[in-house]
């Protein structure tokens, strides 16, 4: 599936992504914050594609100016999901590399893949979470609608060997559906 919004194409992501991630992904300010490290080289991004991206529902950010892929977003659906939910609900994530920060392009996005969440998907909530100090992530979720559900202390971060706190999110098809006037089936 390929999503757009007006300055973003949301697409799967393709090998030939490889530089462009590794581009973005490389920087410090980006995985560790989110609980991933940093990329070490083009064919680690490379590699990260065909075995962490190629899940169903990721998606690469294309910055239509550029036609390059400057960050991601996907759901993860039911047992899928870091939470274990049933499968009528899924988990959000994203990124952004660090020159795309502040220009409202992961809200764009997340407006997009929430609107397939809820009408394409029918999913009846999408949950979201951050680790404490991630306060990006934090205004995005914010910004798009979501709410503070709960907080897990003393979680293993196994991609960065250590231990954080982590804030969840949530938003109900209902309360997305009063907050953007979309009231569909």
């Amino acid at each position: 599936m390929v999503l757009e919004t007006k300055r973003l194409i949301l697409r799967p992501w393709q090998e030939s992504d490889a530089q462009s991630l590794y581009e973005f992904a490389s920087s410090p300010d980006v995985g560790p914050i989110a609980g991933w490290q940093v990329h070490t080289s083009v064919e680690n991004s490379l590699e990260i594609i065909r075995t962490v991206l190629s899940k169903p529902e990721t998606y690469a950010v294309i910055d239509k100016n550029t036609a390059a892929a400057i960050g991601s977003i996907g759901l993860m659906i039911g047992d899928e999901s870091h939470l274990k939910l049933p499968d009528s609900e899924c988990e959000l994530g994203f990124w952004i590399g660090v020159p795309y920060w502040g220009q409202g392009m992961i809200p764009e996005a997340t407006e997009e893949i929430l609107c397939h969440a809820f009408e394409d998907l029918n999913m009846e909530k999408v949950w979201c979470g951050y680790y404490e100090g991630n306060f990006k992530s934090r205004r995005v979720q914010e910004k798009c609608g979501f709410r503070y559900q709960f907080t897990r202390k003393n979680v293993p971060c196994v991609l960065m060997n250590d231990v954080r706190t982590e804030y969840f999110t949530c938003q109900t098809k209902e309360d997305w559906q009063c907050r953007t006037g979309r009231h569909g089936d």
